[in-house]
Parts: structure tokens; C-alpha cells; sequence
């Protein structure tokens, strides 16, 4: 089941991140670490009613953040739709125990759904270079990639943009 995350939630969803942040570390992927994403991070996304969470049994398994707002580090890309009404999805995670299942593929089935009945042209994201994994997942989705950003508190490393157009 995938619901909104509530503050209540906050203490699970920083163990979930903390959790895959250790796994991609111990995998030689520094893409998530003390900086990011922070405590304060997710719970502005709850703030705003942009964090979502995927549960098993009364368990949070995984969490997607998505929102209409596009962060100033994207304004390098040359994305293939105009700055209209796009969804950026960040924060994508699953547990490391409950990974391969399907439930990164479920939430992002659920994120364009919303993107949408939400009228939006095109879903926008960006994944670390360092993890191959990510990009095969996002290429087989039908994202295409594009430019790179850098997040230097993250990785001296940039990160890859990818662009969905929506088919309403």
C-alpha cells in the first residue's frame, strides 16, 4: 500500500534512508550520506504533502518524494518539455531487505499516475552516475537521459537527469 507520509512516520523513514544509504555504501555508491537526505528534509516533503511511504504489514518498506517544484540545479538542463507543469520525483527508496521485490517500480507507477491526473507534461528526476542499477531502471521506464547536475555535498560526482513524457 502506498499512502502519504504522516510526521508520525518520521523516525521510520530516516531509518529506511539511513538503512540504504549504508547498503549503497557498503556497494561502493556514495550517493546518500550523513548530509543527505536530512531529518529536515523529509519532514518539509511531509510539510508539503510531497512524501509518500510504501508499507507491508503496518511496515514502511520504502518512501517517493515528487513535487510540481523544480529545484534551481535543474535550470542547466536542456529538458525535452517546456517548464509548464512537470512532476520532479526525488527520494526514491526501498529498504535494503525489501529490495527486488518490485516496489521501487510500483511507486514510480504510482508517481506517474498522479503526475497524470495532475495534468503534468513530462516526470523529471536525477540519479547518482555511480550506480548503474538506477539508470538501467529508469532507462526500461522510458526515461531519457539528459544533462548532469552535481550535488557537491553529496559526491564530487554528477548526477544524471532523466525526463518521462506523459501520455494523458
Amino acid at each position: 500500500m502506498i499512502r502519504l507520509a504522516y510526521f508520525s512516520d518520521l523516525d521510520n523513514i530516516k531509518k529506511l534512508a539511513e538503512a540504504c544509504a549504508q547498503e549503497m555504501i557498503s556497494r561502493k555508491i556514495f550517493q546518500w550520506n550523513e548530509h543527505y537526505p536530512s531529518r529536515e528534509t523529509f519532514e518539509k516533503d511531509i510539510m508539503n504533502r510531497e512524501l509518500y511511504v510504501a508499507e507491508i504489514d503496518n511496515s514502511i518498506v520504502g518512501c517517493i518524494m515528487f513535487s510540481k517544484l523544480k529545484d534551481e540545479v535543474y535550470n542547466e538542463i536542456e529538458w525535452l518539455t517546456p517548464d509548464l507543469n512537470n512532476l520532479y520525483i526525488h527520494r526514491l527508496a526501498v529498504h535494503p531487505k525489501n529490495q527486488k521485490k518490485g516496489l521501487a517500480r510500483s511507486m514510480m507507477d504510482f508517481a506517474e499516475e498522479e503526475a497524470i491526473k495532475m495534468n503534468c507534461i513530462s516526470v523529471r528526476l536525477d540519479t547518482f552516475s555511480q550506480n548503474p542499477r538506477n539508470s538501467k531502471f529508469y532507462n526500461s521506464r522510458d526515461y531519457i537521459q539528459l544533462g548532469d547536475v552535481y550535488f557537491p555535498k553529496q559526491s564530487e560526482y554528477p548526477f544524471y537527469c532523466f525526463e518521462k513524457i506523459m501520455k494523458h
